[in-house]
């Protein structure tokens, strides 16, 4: 028989480090998307995910996914989508525009959206505040792909990506990879590993790497964005 999962607790105000030690990627249930929760969450590692008819969930995976830049692949076909693109790419002009479409789009494997109403108010707020961005890429006037995540204090969590253009959210995410290498960052956490992000080059890390990782990022507390 397989070991015994403790069962997620409720959630206390500020994530104690307790909180993350269980044997399961869910590590509490229920709270708030309050923003002052929600960036101590991020800063321990510990991101929301909504399931329909559940309690709020609160994910901190035994496997994370990050992408080191050292190892960013970039492959022939994207390689050539960017040397022939006419796209232009900018952060944090239409941060509302761009949570909406991820919300919006379908997605093959998945049954709906976890982006709820709850979470585009509430990362909208983040955004209001300095601590949720944007990268966008137009066409003309045009909207056709982009991404949003969260500056943890030094390190970013990347939320969700979508497109309406071809190649247009991965030439955004290396626009945004661009940006962060410039102001000293050299990784970004994908959360969960996805076919896409593996081609690129990222792997997966135990939980505990992780936190140490992320704790070393946010003492340096670089300013990623201005």
């Amino acid at each position: 028989m397989g070991a015994k999962k403790s069962h997620p607790r409720q959630i206390p105000l500020g994530f104690p480090r307790e909180m993350i030690s269980m044997e399961d990627d869910i590590v509490a249930v229920g709270g708030t998307l309050d923003e002052t929760i929600l960036l101590t969450a991020y800063r321990k590692g510990i991101f929301p995910w909504p399931a329909e008819g559940l309690p709020l969930l609160w994910y901190c995976p035994l496997e994370r996914a990050i992408l080191r830049f050292e190892n960013l692949h970039i492959g022939r076909n994207l390689m050539r989508a960017r040397k022939k693109s006419n796209l232009r790419f900018s952060i944090d002009e239409a941060f509302e525009h761009v949570i909406d479409q991820c919300a919006a789009i379908p997605r093959p494997d998945q049954d709906g959206t976890w982006i709820t109403p709850e979470m585009v108010a509430a990362y909208s707020r983040l955004h209001q505040r300095g601590i949720a961005h944007s990268v966008e890429a137009w066409d003309g006037e045009t909207l056709v792909g982009g991404l949003y995540g969260i500056d943890c204090g030094g390190s970013f969590s990347g939320e969700s990506m979508f497109h309406l253009a071809p190649d247009a959210s991965r030439l955004a995410l290396l626009y945004l990879i661009d940006h962060l290498q410039d102001r000293g960052c050299q990784w970004i956490d994908c959360q969960v590993m996805t076919p896409h992000f593996e081609r690129m080059g990222a792997e997966e890390i135990s939980r505990d790497s992780f936190l140490k990782e992320l704790a070393t990022a946010l003492e340096a507390g670089r300013k990623l964005f201005a």
